[in-house]
Parts: structure tokens; C-alpha cells; sequence
């Protein structure tokens, strides 16, 4: 709510009511009679007349104020704001299986993290920053399971992110599973930009849908696949349980397809992305959220409405109930 008067200027009328109220004092103190002595007079106790009599000279005071202030046009405006934006709709569909239990990816100050532990990490950044969008999200492993659909509950969905636990879903890699589950998922969407970030450190080696099958699919719909091939090269770090329930560390190599993610994303129009520690992880979420900004459009304007009618009718009450009561008996008796 904003105020404001069309006509400011009019207020500088204000400064003459000053003046005109010292001429009416002026003439007043003139017209009076003068006694010898009023101490006798000032004895005498005070009509509810006399209390009154400065009234009217209040009320024109009031009621010439309240005029000029309404030929200043006095309004008060409601501003309202339209937002339009293209709207995005991103599912996040992540691998869970148990080779992301590897530690490679961390860095110095977190060397216990494993794969899916930064990768919550890093996605959780990214899933605060995308204000307006409407996100979901997928585990996978052997088979695909939606965690969260689409939803602008950033808390929430950041939530279920972080309750991602590898080796809860049958170990496997499913890729070509996980994305038709994404793809239905976003297949009614209406959303200006549909994407889906797959985020894998395997090859796909269960599920009976081939990657380069369930890509076509994405194509079709209009579903750009970011595909990111995280883990280090090489031998890696892995916990392992041994026979008396222990868990020690054992030096693996994990390959990753990195062929398959590449040619999913040239056939949905995405980009595949090497994320092999900390730093470029949170390089590459950084770049598909510069990819794919919402842009919002912003149009503010203020309806404004009038109270110079409302003004005016006090002010000229004013002055009419001023004369009434400079008529009257207040008006004649000497104060």
C-alpha cells in the first residue's frame, strides 16, 4: 500500500492558515470592550458556552485544511507484481548401487565421504538454487524407484535427498531403466524445459531396457538428458565387510561407460559431463544450472485510488458546522 497527492503544490496553501488565524486573532483582540478591572469577573464560574467558544474558529481551521488538502488530490495505490517465467521441470535421477560406497570423490576436509554422500552434497546446493522449478527425484540400482516426483518443496525434496542410502534397492546397475522411469515421470509435464540430470558410476548391467533405447524415448518428448559419469579413474577406495563383521578397505577398479552417457546425451540434446572428484562435480551441476535458467519476467504497476471527494464533503462539513456554531451561543459569548 503506497500514498501519495497528485498535486503537491496545493499544500503550500497550508502556510496562509497561519496567517489567517493572527488577522482573526488581531481583529477580535480589537473589537473587545475594556473594564477597569476584571478581577470580579474572573470570579465568576465558566459557562459550558464560554468552555466552547473557541469551536468554531477549531473547526474552520480543521475544515480549510481538510479543503486544501483535497484539492492536493490525496490517493493511495495498491501495487501489484505479475510474474511470468518459463517455467522448468528437472529430475534428478541418481545411482545408489553399491559401487557408489567408493571414496574418491571427496576431498581433504571430508576423506570418509563416499560417492552418494557427495553427491547428496552437491546436489542439495543445486536443488536450493533452483527457486521457481519444479524438481523430482530417482534412486536406482538393479531397478528404478521414484523417491520424490515433481515438486517445488525445495526443503522437502532436499529432505529425501539426504535419507539416499546405497545398497537399500537391489544391487545393479539399471540404467536404461532408471531413465524410462524419468521419462514417465515428466511424459504430462507442460513445463517449458523438461531435463533430466542422470548421474551414474557404472555400466549399465541390469534391467531389461538398453540405455541407447530408452534415449530415443527422452528425444521424442522433448527431455534433454544430462548425463554425468562420476568416480575417479582407476583404483579407488571401497569398504568391505569381512568374515568377522569388520569393515575394511580394499583398492577396486570401477569402470564407467562413459560411450553410453555421451551418446544419450546427443541423442536427447543434453550433455555428458566427468565428474571425478569434489571440485568438477560441483563444476558441472553449477554448469547445467547456467544451462537451463528459468527467466523470469517482472511487471510491477500501482492502481491508484481517489479520496478527494471524501476530503472535500469533511472539509466543507467543517466550515458549515463552524458556522452553525459561530451563529449559536458559542459564537457570542467572550471566552
Amino acid at each position: 500500500m503506497s500514498f501519495r497527492f497528485e498535486h503537491p503544490w496545493f499544500l503550500l496553501l497550508l502556510l496562509i492558515l497561519p496567517v489567517w488565524g493572527w488577522v482573526g486573532q488581531t481583529r477580535r483582540l480589537r473589537t473587545r470592550y475594556h473594564y477597569p478591572s476584571l478581577q470580579s469577573l474572573r470570579r465568576l464560574p465558566k459557562t459550558w458556552a464560554q468552555r466552547l467558544h473557541p469551536l468554531p474558529a477549531v473547526l474552520g481551521a480543521i475544515g480549510l485544511t481538510l479543503l486544501i488538502v483535497a484539492l492536493a488530490r490525496p490517493q493511495t495505490g495498491l501495487q501489484e507484481r505479475r510474474v511470468t517465467s518459463d517455467t522448468v521441470d528437472i529430475l534428478l535421477v541418481l545411482d545408489t548401487s553399491t559401487s557408489m560406497r567408493a571414496i574418491d570423490l571427496n576431498d581433504e576436509e571430508a576423506n570418509n565421504q563416499n560417492r552418494l554422500e557427495v553427491v547428496k552434497q552437491v546436489a542439495a546446493d543445486f536443488i536450493e538454487r533452483r527457486e521457481g522449478d519444479r524438481m523430482g527425484l530417482i534412486a536406482f540400482a538393479a531397478q528404478p524407484y521414484t523417491v520424490s516426483p515433481l515438486t517445488l518443496d525445495r526443503a522437502w525434496l532436499s529432505g529425501r535427498l539426504q535419507e539416499l542410502e546405497s545398497g537399500t534397492l537391489p544391487d545393479g546397475t539399471a540404467l536404461g531403466s532408471a531413465l524410462v522411469a524419468g521419462v514417465n515421470r515428466l511424459r504430462e509435464s507442460e513445463a517449458d524445459s523438461k531435463l533430466i540430470v542422470l548421474l551414474t558410476d557404472g555400466i549399465s548391467n541390469a534391467g531389461d531396457i538398453e540405455p541407447l533405447n530408452a534415449a530415443p524415448l527422452a528425444e521424442a518428448l522433448g527431455i534433454k538428458v544430462y548425463t554425468i559419469g562420476a568416480g575417479s579413474s582407476g583404483m579407488v577406495r571401497m569398504p568391505l565387510t569381512d568374515f568377522f563383521g569388520r569393515t575394511v578397505y580394499d583398492n577396486v577398479q570401477i569402470p564407467i561407460d562413459t560411450r553410453t552417457l555421451e551418446e544419450i546425451a546427443d541423442i536427447t540434446g543434453g550433455r555428458f559431463f566427468r565428474a571425478q572428484n569434489l571440485e568438477t562435480l560441483e563444476d558441472v551441476f553449477n554448469e547445467i544450472d547456467e544451462l537451463e535458467r528459468t527467466e523470469v519476467e517482472l511487471s510491477e504497476y500501482t492502481l491508484y485510488t481517489e479520496h478527494f471527494a471524501g476530503v472535500l464533503a469533511a472539509g466543507l462539513g467543517m466550515l458549515v458546522l463552524s458556522r452553525l456554531c459561530a451563529s449559536s451561543r458559542i459564537g457570542r459569548v467572550t471566552a
